[in-house]
């Protein structure tokens, strides 16, 4: 009987193996990165397109022109109309295709609204890994649109 009393675990080993692995994971989770999932990203463009159609909308109520400043190198999208920025994460590719010139103009990494409602047009691609979304603004138009876009290394 005595050979029976010395398999398993007591409650107090398996109490010391759990408070063991609840230490370890609270020491090893902040040290996991976090990334951007798909639906983070989806939500990254929603927020710019966002952004650009009230930048546009200002133009037009205001009558005035609104540029919206896109810097790839800070890695943020700043309204022309209000103190809104919207900051990118490291681990999304971010890409712009912006017009050199506007209205005669340097745009400066800037898209420009304009009281028609027209725009000097631009693009911006936010992806990361095999998803992907582009932001387009109608040159003619203003007409703001997000549509996939493929991932390319």
């Amino acid at each position: 009987m005595s050979n029976d009393r010395e398999n398993g675990f007591t409650l107090l080993e398996m109490v010391c193996v759990l408070a063991l692995i609840a230490m370890m994971a609270a020491v090893l989770l902040p040290f996991i990165p976090h990334q951007t999932s798909r639906s983070r990203l989806q939500a990254y463009a929603l927020q710019t397109a966002t952004l650009l159609k009230a930048d546009r909308n200002a133009a037009i109520r205001r009558g005035v022109d609104v540029s919206t400043l896109v810097d790839t190198g800070s890695r943020s999208i700043r309204s022309g109309a209000t103190a809104d920025t919207i900051r990118i994460p490291d681990d999304v590719r971010f890409d712009a295709l912006l017009p050199q010139t506007c209205n005669r103009r340097a745009a400066l990494s800037t898209i420009s609204f304009f009281a028609s409602g027209m725009s000097c047009g631009g693009a911006i691609a936010l992806t990361r890994l095999d998803a992907g979304y582009e932001i387009r603004v109608n040159w003619l138009t203003g007409r703001i649109e997000i549509v996939p876009h493929t991932a390319t290394n």
